[in-house]
């Protein structure tokens, strides 16, 4: 299986794609792209907005939604990148035009498959730990399950100057560990997880200034843990989820 997981799509500042633009490149290799527009309501927009970043750099870009079939069209991709926005709407959109398990299919057989942010997110066993407000119920919360661990992106530290007094993003992973057994990837902006067969590593440059690395790894009954570079030991973590409190 090949994937690039992207926590995000563009940094403060910068162009769509531009603080990762070397690794998509080299991870498309010239493939043409098929990109999944579903979490964002302006389809043709968001389509056209992947294919400015891209297409000067010899990636031709087609939506998925303009294919008469879209199953047809997944069938045929060689590569396909599933763009951020509402998790929620992502998935239940997936579901309703029975793209889901053909997604799945494709990616496990070999198929390359680039995600950001809700893209992501649906990578995981489910997605339980997204950031996002359920602004539509997809029939299930279980994802593509390309990786057997959850997937947190835009990992955000907690500021210690902050007077808010709401959770942290930590507070929230834990309250996830209190039901559910699963290793969470927390991805903070800026990096990305690569998987490459029976390998994984993160990488890039974390936005926030604090972060002192590209991601942490949250398990049960465990202090938080930084990881950079190589986390293949994750593959071999299955998720158990519902197990309820001790």
């Amino acid at each position: 299986m090949q994937a690039l997981l992207l926590s995000n799509s563009t940094n403060h500042g910068a162009g769509y794609l531009a603080h990762a633009r070397e690794t998509v490149l080299s991870f498309l290799d010239g493939a043409e792209l098929t990109f999944v527009p579903y979490a964002l309501a302006d389809h043709d927009a968001y389509t056209a907005k992947v294919a400015d970043a891209l297409s000067p750099h010899g990636i031709r870009v087609t939506g998925v939604h303009t294919a008469a079939d879209p199953r047809d069209a997944l069938r045929r991709a060689e590569a396909v990148f599933v763009g951020g926005g509402n998790t929620f709407r992502l998935l239940a959109a997936l579901e309703r035009r029975g793209l889901l398990d053909l997604l799945r299919e494709r990616a496990r057989a070999g198929m390359p498959y680039m995600g950001a942010s809700a893209g992501t997110n649906i990578a995981g066993a489910s997605i339980r730990t997204t950031n996002d407000m359920p602004i539509v119920q997809p029939t299930s919360f279980a994802a593509l399950g390309l990786v057997p661990f959850q997937i947190n992106p835009h990992y955000l530290d907690a500021d210690p100057s902050s007077t808010h007094n709401g959770e942290t993003r930590e507070q929230r992973l834990a309250e996830f560990l209190e039901e559910n057994d699963a290793a969470v990837l927390g991805l903070r902006e800026g990096t990305w997880l690569r998987l490459d067969g029976e390998t994984a590593s993160v990488s890039g440059q974390a936005v926030q200034p604090s972060a002192p690395g590209p991601a942490l790894v949250f398990t049960r009954d465990a202090a938080p843990r930084e990881v950079s570079g190589d986390v293949s030991d994750l593959l071999a973590q299955p998720a158990r989820l519902d197990v309820g409190t001790h």
